[in-house]
């Protein structure tokens, strides 16, 4: 852990629980744990699933010495109870009202599993509002589900498959029943054998109840809008920065994020040893990797060159912004990008009421003596 001065620190807060309503009144719960730094922008941490509650507290530890960080659990899961049919537009509405009750415009994302989903969903909704971008153990684009049954269907014995099946067939299973069969189903996830079933068991005890219709309904909207038709988009609005980390062991063929690392020009971390929640056997590793990732993408001014733009903007050619605009729709807008003499790259002659697409601070005058210009 990198020690950190009291100059550093604004203030520290030690897991802060709060409720967060939402406009339709729907509350979810809420974590909010490390320090608020300056020059570090706020982690936000999107967990998978779906239809289960949020389970990354122990990979929050790992890095809330260096920024703010975020936790929720997802409407519908946990401590957000609700009812009602699950979407992608609602549940990235939810993340858009979260941000605006933290006071944040601009945050790193981080999301596990399907949290990977949902993560770059708001950031194709929502690209003005995401500084950086860290995917653990996905997203995971087709084809990649054969290979995954079978890497799992390996890992269990006949006898477990054989009971796999029999409790999933029963409609309404017993609480018994259902850590039994939890377990089962995701003891798989974890490459180291002698550990996997303990693992696993915990879960099955913590995260209940699956919402399964929340499961059923998220997975439906996924086909409905497939990440695989945008990742020209995704790669457009990528941060700089951006990274992939994957366990090399994970029953998911992490060839297939090598892919996508290749077509979205992001760098691709994988773990040795590791299977889908590297943080448990490969601890070491992955927080170093983590570390890094939250060091350079939570920096908000550090480097001011590396601007996210929609066009991958050069000094002095002009760069398509988006900005949220008053319905906060990432209207696009057209600026010119120059360089003070002093080197702090400036974003000219944009609309009045757009914000800096570095900090979100909205325009403000410069010493160029020309309208229209932002601050970083």
């Amino acid at each position: 852990m990198d020690p950190l001065s009291d100059a550093d620190c604004i203030s520290l807060t030690l897991m802060a629980a709060a409720m967060i309503e939402m406009g339709d009144g729907a509350q979810l719960r809420t974590w909010t744990t490390g320090s608020v730094i300056p020059e570090r922008l706020p982690l936000v941490m999107m967990h998978g699933g779906p239809g289960v509650p949020d389970y990354l507290a122990p990979v929050a530890e790992m890095v809330d010495d260096l920024c703010l960080v975020h936790r929720y659990d997802q409407r519908g899961t946990g401590g957000s109870p609700w009812e009602g049919e699950h979407t992608i537009v609602r549940h990235v509405q939810d993340l858009v009202s979260l941000l605006d009750a933290w006071g944040h415009d601009r945050v790193v994302l981080m999301g596990h599993s399907f949290g990977t989903d949902m993560a770059s969903y708001f950031l194709l909704a929502h690209p003005e509002r995401v500084a950086g971008l860290i995917q653990l153990s996905g997203p995971f684009l087709h084809p990649w589900r054969e290979a995954d049954l079978a890497a799992r269907r390996v890992r269990r014995s006949d006898e477990q498959q054989a009971r796999l099946d029999e409790l999933d067939v029963i409609a309404s299973r017993t609480d018994a029943e259902e850590i039994k069969y939890l377990t089962l189903s995701w003891f798989t996830d974890h490459a180291d054998g002698a550990r996997a079933w303990d693992w696993a068991l915990a879960a099955a005890r913590m995260l209940r109840p699956v919402n399964y219709a929340m499961n059923t309904q998220l997975n439906a909207a996924k086909k409905t809008d497939p990440l695989e038709a945008r990742v020209d988009e995704l790669r457009e609005l990528l941060p700089p920065g951006a990274v992939i980390i994957g366990g090399a062991a994970d029953t998911r063929p992490v060839d297939a994020l090598r892919r996508l690392g290749v077509r979205l020009n992001c760098e691709v971390i994988i773990i040795p040893d590791a299977g889908h929640d590297p943080w448990l056997e490969a601890p070491g590793q992955f927080g170093a990797a983590l570390r890094a990732a939250v060091k350079r993408q939570s920096q908000t001014a550090a480097d001011r060159s590396a601007i996210p733009s929609r066009t991958g903007a050069i000094s002095g050619r002009p760069v398509r912004l988006p900005h949220r605009g008053d319905a906060g729709h990432g209207l696009v807008q057209v600026a010119q990008r120059a360089k003070r003499a002093d080197g702090v790259v400036w974003l000219i002659g944009g609309p009045p009421d757009a914000r800096c697409i570095a900090c979100g601070r909205a325009q403000m005058p410069v010493d160029t003596g020309r309208p229209g210009a932002w601050c970083c």
